[in-house]
């Protein structure tokens, strides 16, 4: 009588969620794995969009047709499945998610579902602010700025045209400065005199961009302030109206009038991570050294829902973390599905962070050394074209890659 061997099944790993670290978890996979998985990533859009240019979006100098990376166009959909659904709720207990489609079991599971904005309790911000937190969001914005430019012929409203900015961090700085630097020519499309529209970026703290050397920020301020930004520091927001934002400085409160407002003063985790029987703060999940849930070892964090300490310090999400953090654990799946587990814990390797203040300037630090110019510029786009490159290869680089980093005169 012929044995039959047991079938083993494939083990299941599902990735929730499409940004720089659950993508670059799935890369990481389907490149370097040998054995047989079965890999799942879900997420709420069919496409991947990079969240470090959507203040280029918001104002028109990226097409929504290069913003958009199609899953389905890079994935090798034989090793890696393409599920477009939004996650709502987690029962780790039994090992499986829920979504709109339904239930998803797994054996690893990797959480990766982005940031949402936080308000902080402040009146008015859900109300009446724009947020850069989708592809989708950048696009409304745009949309109805240039509305709001193309008839102000008829409206004659100032206020429509009056921008505010509130936090002066890399999104808030970014979109402040792309804004700026197209003032002139909306003006002219618009026959609108340049001293009309005004546009005003409010920070906390006594500087902008405080993540920057003291000197690096003041060459950023000045150059925001040579496209008229106006710079407010130290301005506490205290509540956001329909009509602008009331701010606190110097214990005295100031109205802003504005009717476009662009909420950019933090993130904070995944909403349904927060209602869920993960311990959290603010959505974000503390992790091990080896990136996993210390309530569920086989349950891996990357990105924004991922609160990494190192050494005490807590780092900020940013992309360059996310993209670090994904690749790790892809590895370190990678290593448990041959046999072996992973034993170097994860560790940030800082290698340096730009600023862009429009399309041909911007303030940094590569390893260290401060930048600035066109030099900065051109390093932000080759930092944008590598993320291509590395989940497309250069036909993608060449497709949606940024190369205008140079001045025309």
């Amino acid at each position: 009588m012929a044995e039959h061997k047991a079938s083993v099944k494939a083990p299941k790993i599902l990735i929730l969620g499409g940004g720089y670290g659950g993508l670059r978890a799935a890369i990481t996979l389907q490149e370097q794995l040998k054995k047989e998985a079965d890999i799942t990533l879900i997420s709420k859009h069919d496409y991947h969009y990079q969240t470090t240019l959507l203040h280029k979006v918001a104002i028109g100098t990226l097409s929504a047709r290069k913003a958009r990376i199609y899953f389905r166009k890079i994935l090798n959909l034989k090793k890696v499945h393409f599920a477009k659904d939004k996650i709502l709720s987690f029962d780790p207990e039994n090992q499986r998610v829920f979504g709109n489609g339904g239930a998803y079991e797994y054996d690893y599971l990797v959480i990766a579902l982005g940031f949402k904005p936080d308000d902080f309790g402040i009146k008015g911000v859900a109300e009446y602010t724009h947020k850069l937190s989708s592809l989708n969001a950048a696009l409304k914005l745009d949309k109805l700025i240039e509305y709001r430019f193309k008839e102000y012929c008829h409206t004659k409203n100032d206020e429509d045209l009056s921008v505010i900015v509130c936090g002066t961090g890399f999104t808030g700085i970014e979109f402040a400065a792309e804004l700026g630097s197209r003032l002139d020519e909306l003006c002219l499309i618009g026959g609108i005199p340049r001293e009309v529209p005004k546009v005003t970026c409010i920070g906390r703290s006594d500087r902008i961009l405080p993540m920057f050397s003291k000197k690096a920020s003041a060459l950023a301020k000045k150059k925001l302030e040579a496209f008229g930004v106006d710079v407010i520091c130290n301005g506490e927001v205290v509540e956001c109206r329909e009509d602008g934002v009331v701010i606190k400085q110097n214990g005295k409160e100031q109205h802003i009038k504005g009717n476009t407002i662009l909420w950019s003063a933090g993130v904070k985790g995944n909403d349904s991570l927060e209602h869920s029987s993960f311990e959290t703060t603010k959505g974000r999940i503390r992790v091990d050294e080896f990136l996993r849930c210390p309530q569920y070892r086989n349950v891996y964090v990357v990105g924004d829902c991922a609160l990494y300490a190192f050494r005490d310090a807590i780092h900020a999400p940013t992309a360059q973390l996310a993209a670090q953090m994904g690749d790790y654990v892809g590895k370190s799946l990678i290593k448990i599905l041959n046999g072996t587990t992973q034993k170097k814990p994860f560790k940030f390797k800082h290698r340096g962070t730009v600023c862009s203040i429009g399309h041909t300037d911007g303030v940094g630090i590569i390893y260290k050394r401060s930048i600035g110019g066109e030099f900065a510029a051109f390093l932000k786009n080759f930092i944008e074209n590598k993320w291509l490159y590395g989940i497309g290869g250069a036909k993608l680089v060449f497709k949606n890659g940024q190369f205008r980093y140079r001045t025309s005169n």
